[in-house]
This record gives C-alpha cells, sequence and structure tokens, in this order.
C-alpha cells in the first residue's frame, strides 16, 4: 500500500503565496507520476499539475505562469509553490500518485486552499 500525507494548505489573501507538500510512503515501485487535483465546492476534481519520475511537469491552463511542481525522488516527495494566487484557486487540494504495474492510482486526504480577501 501507499500512503499520501500532504500538509500546506491555509487562508491567504489574493496575490499572496503558498507551498504544498505531499510525501509519500509505502510500496514506492513502478512509479508513473504524482501530481495534484483540486476539487471547488460543487465543482468536479480537476488536474492542477502532475509530474513524472523523469521531471516531465504538465500543468492546467488556469495556473500555467503561476504555479510550479516539483518533486523530490529521493524523499519521495512532492511539492506544488502557488503564487499570485487567486479567489478561484480556493479548492481542497489532493496529491495523487500512480503506479504503472500493477496499475492504481493512490489519493490524499486533501488540504483546503482558500484565497479571499
Amino acid at each position: 500500500q501507499v500512503q499520501l500525507v500532504e500538509s500546506g494548505g491555509g487562508l491567504v489573501q489574493p496575490g499572496e503565496s503558498l507551498r504544498l507538500s505531499c510525501a509519500a510512503s509505502g510500496r514506492l515501485f513502478n512509479i508513473r507520476s504524482m501530481g495534484w487535483y483540486r476539487q471547488a465546492p460543487e465543482k468536479e476534481r480537476e488536474l492542477v499539475a502532475s509530474i513524472t519520475t523523469g521531471g516531465n511537469g504538465n500543468y492546467a491552463d488556469s495556473v500555467k505562469g503561476r504555479f510550479t511542481i516539483s518533486r523530490d525522488n529521493a524523499k519521495n516527495t512532492v511539492y506544488l509553490q502557488m503564487n499570485s494566487l487567486k479567489p478561484e484557486d480556493t479548492a481542497v487540494y489532493f496529491c495523487n500518485l500512480v503506479v504503472l504495474f500493477p496499475p492504481a492510482t493512490y489519493w490524499g486526504q486533501g488540504t483546503q486552499v482558500t484565497v479571499s480577501s
């Protein structure tokens, strides 16, 4: 099994920054990617950013240029640096880990990010 523990959420004002962290533990083999999704009230969960083991990043158009995803493979940790936050970034952010074989997807418990003046 794989466990994902997120940290770093909170309440900030528009234009401020936050950094989310997600530490993975357990049976960490054949990892394809780690990433972040978010879900706002009454909306579907959506991809924010993901990064492969090789370091290739993928971003939602709405966060390009503001958010940066990175990972420390030695620590099995993925980070999401969020700058220039907007009220529409308010959501619960979930860490995600995808295993190639056997195929599996794991989720963290979620961390709340609220952007409000």
